[in-house]
């Protein structure tokens, strides 16, 4: 159910804000923004923060390699507005939208690389049943990835989760493809912060 307060929980100043975003882009804010200027010191700015980081911050994955960690973990959540926001983001980072609807259609048999494989492998059976072994770390680690890519990969897995069920819970207006592109456009050049 969509809260109104997210149509209009929101002071003046912020609502100009938003008018302005609109006229200049061609596209209403997206319900994610507008979610991290609702609470801004509670959710906001913390979750702006840690998904910047996350996302672009220093890894040795690729920024596409973590969109589209963002999407699958999307797509195992059937959540629609990220499922397409990740999904633009990723394809235009990889340049290769064949590539991305491949894993997030069969992703044992998408072109990938054995680590992301095996890291995406990890990171969805976390999303589904909440929880992950020693064996399926081994799994990770035997495909050659680091323990700090493993600890990146969880990072997103986390973010992903939390913000697929924000975007659930808060009913996330789905807007139309070329707005997603317009945004993915926006996440590759100036990340989340």
């Amino acid at each position: 159910m969509r809260l109104e307060i997210l149509n209009n929980g929101y002071k003046f100043g912020t609502k100009v804000l938003f008018g302005i975003i609109k006229l200049f882009s061609g596209y209403p804010l997206p319900d994610a923004a507008k979610l991290v200027f609702y609470r801004p010191d509670f959710y906001g700015e913390p979750a702006k923060q840690f998904t910047q980081h996350v996302m672009r911050g220093a890894s040795e994955w690729s920024v596409g390699d973590r969109e589209m960690m963002a999407a699958y973990v999307s797509k195992l959540n059937e959540c629609a507005f990220c499922i397409k926001a990740h999904t633009a983001t990723a394809t235009g980072a990889y340049h290769d939208p064949k590539k991305v609807e491949q894993v997030l259609t069969d992703v044992e048999n998408a072109p990938l690389t054995p680590a992301l494989r095996a890291t995406l492998l990890m990171i969805g059976k976390l999303t589904r049943e909440h929880a992950v072994n020693t064996d399926d770390v081994r799994a990770v680690t035997a495909a050659s990835v680091s323990l700090q890519q493993i600890e990146d990969a969880l990072a997103v897995c986390f973010a992903f989760n939390i913000t697929n069920r924000l975007a659930d819970a808060f009913d996330f207006f789905v807007p139309s493809d070329d707005a997603f592109e317009a945004g993915a456009k926006y996440l590759l050049k100036r990340g989340y912060a």
